[in-house]
């Protein structure tokens, strides 16, 4: 239309660029598409499922044919769906390729609400939360590099300061930069009695080094100062109480009144939105009293325009109302030990067509999802994925993958995706002989929905641990507040 306006057309060829793949760093790859959150699950629209699936095949055609693909959730289906059929029309040349991918492991986001909506404390998910990192690069404002103008910053491994404390627990991080600043010190303090030769291969070799390192690291430390000003004032250690409650199933009422004091408060529309979601999600949604309450006193703290904002998040079941037939699904799991798994089965899915509920308890203790610690949890040297979450919880996407990959498969987890709504599949795309052991190590994580640093920074821990190589492919990274500000009609 604009060629026509302008009275070019006929004269211009034109072409489309498919831009799939952006890498943000060694092992991680976004589509860069966070409308796709809403798109496919507020609206059901489907337009980008052909993208995703064009995206793998790109991934396929560059590495070869991937021997096993794994995937739970409608959307990861439709995707696969498409993607075999993409593969099944270049079959010819895919067969003899060796393949330096091992497997694909495909989830939605709305398999795993919870891992979102919790408090990021994985430093690099915290810099996410409070200043918004923007296709891997972040702006640090002047409260951060001491002085009027902003420094754009690119945060990738390349950046040596901020790879060894991206994927650390806050707490951690303070010490290990102050330690960081010493060494430099006593690096730069090394000139000191060098003669005139040592000096220029000092000068030549080593300082220009030393000097980004320093600008990173007072940057990092800046950041870090900014950041626990900002969280002391938010009554960190309550709100993290609140939410470890939540996640555990205790103290509920107390939690419930921590809500409403946030609301009165007015702290923060999104703040407060994450917390009820929270509170929905683990408790299979709100009972009536609690449901009209709380959204009255939301609507008459921020405004009645959000209306329209809880009507969105019924729908994609990030905040619902527990409906007399639904209560039977809560008690479920005490009643499937009176009747038979197939009767507790039909019973699921006679209530499977309402609304979207969540099962959290129930597949929090089939999985193990809060661990049991004696005594005080180790931040320092963690023994499981919980340290993102300082040891209150396994995100459910991550535990999901490990146990997937333990086992080869769906095999024993039949209770845990049938109260994750099933939708779950296996599909063998290459044998084992055509990939070697090393590609059967590489893991390729893939986020229908968007992914957090958290669940990024959890999938590198299991790596480390289980000797996997991991690729995250995601359609966005997100977090808390992104995805409750795409359910929102207003701008808050």
């Amino acid at each position: 239309m604009v060629l026509e306006q302008e009275g070019i057309f006929g004269d211009v060829t034109y072409d489309e660029w498919s831009f799939y793949l952006l890498p943000l760093d060694d092992d991680v790859i976004s589509m860069e598409l966070p409308e796709f959150y809403r798109d496919y699950f507020l609206e059901g629209d489907q337009r980008w499922v052909g993208t995703v699936a064009k995206a793998l095949h790109l991934l396929n055609s560059i590495f070869g044919p991937v021997s096993k693909t794994y995937g739970i959730g409608r959307c990861s289906k439709m995707v696969f769906d498409l993607w075999r059929d993409l593969l099944e029309e270049d079959e010819r040349d895919q067969k003899e390729r060796q393949s330096d991918l091992g497997v694909v492991f495909m989830i939605d986001r709305d398999v795993d609400y919870v891992t979102p909506l919790c408090s990021q404390v994985v430093y690099e998910g915290l810099v996410d939360d409070i200043f918004r990192i923007k296709c891997g690069s972040v702006e640090f404002g002047p409260e951060v590099t001491s002085c009027d103008k902003s420094i754009k910053v690119l945060l990738n491994s390349q950046d040596k300061v901020f790879g060894e404390i991206r994927n650390e627990h806050f707490s951690n991080v303070s010490g290990f930069l102050s330690q960081k600043a010493r060494k430099l010190q006593s690096q730069y303090d090394k000139r000191q009695g060098m003669d005139i030769k040592q000096m220029k291969t000092f000068v030549a070799q080593e300082l220009k080094g030393l000097k980004q390192e320093h600008r990173l690291l007072s940057l990092h430390i800046g950041a870090c100062e900014f950041i626990m000003k900002k969280k002391t004032k938010q009554d960190l250690q309550e709100l993290m109480k609140t939410e470890h409650s939540l996640l555990e199933g205790f103290e509920i009422r107390e939690s419930i009144g921590f809500i409403e004091e946030h609301i009165n408060r007015q702290v923060s529309p999104i703040e407060s939105l994450r917390l009820l979601c929270l509170l929905s999600i683990t408790e299979y949604g709100l009972i009536t009293k609690d449901y009209r309450s709380l959204k009255t006193q939301y609507l008459q703290s921020y405004g009645p325009e959000h209306l329209l904002t809880f009507s969105n998040l019924k729908r994609t079941g990030l905040l619902t109302e527990q409906v007399p037939g639904e209560t039977l699904t809560a008690v479920e799991s005490k009643m499937s030990k009176l009747v038979t798994d197939k009767a507790a089965g039909k019973l699921t899915d006679a209530f499977s067509s309402l609304a979207k509920k969540s099962n959290f308890r129930g597949i929090s203790k089939k999985l193990g999802l809060i661990p049991r610690v004696d005594g005080v949890y180790d931040l320092k040297t963690p023994n499981d994925m919980a340290y993102i979450f300082s040891g209150a919880y396994i995100p459910l996407s991550c535990k999901l993958i490990e146990q997937v990959l333990q086992r080869k498969g769906w095999t024993g987890l039949e209770e845990v995706t049938r109260l994750l709504n099933g939708n779950e599949f296996v599909a063998e795309q290459l044998s084992d002989r055509n990939s070697s052991s090393s590609s059967q190590r590489t893991i390729v994580a893939v986020f229908l929905g968007g992914c957090t640093f958290s669940e990024i920074s959890a999938l590198r821990f299991l790596g480390k641990e289980a000797g996997y190589k991991f690729i995250i492919l995601t359609t966005s990274i997100t977090n808390g507040a992104r995805m409750l500000e795409s359910m929102m009609e207003t701008k808050s």
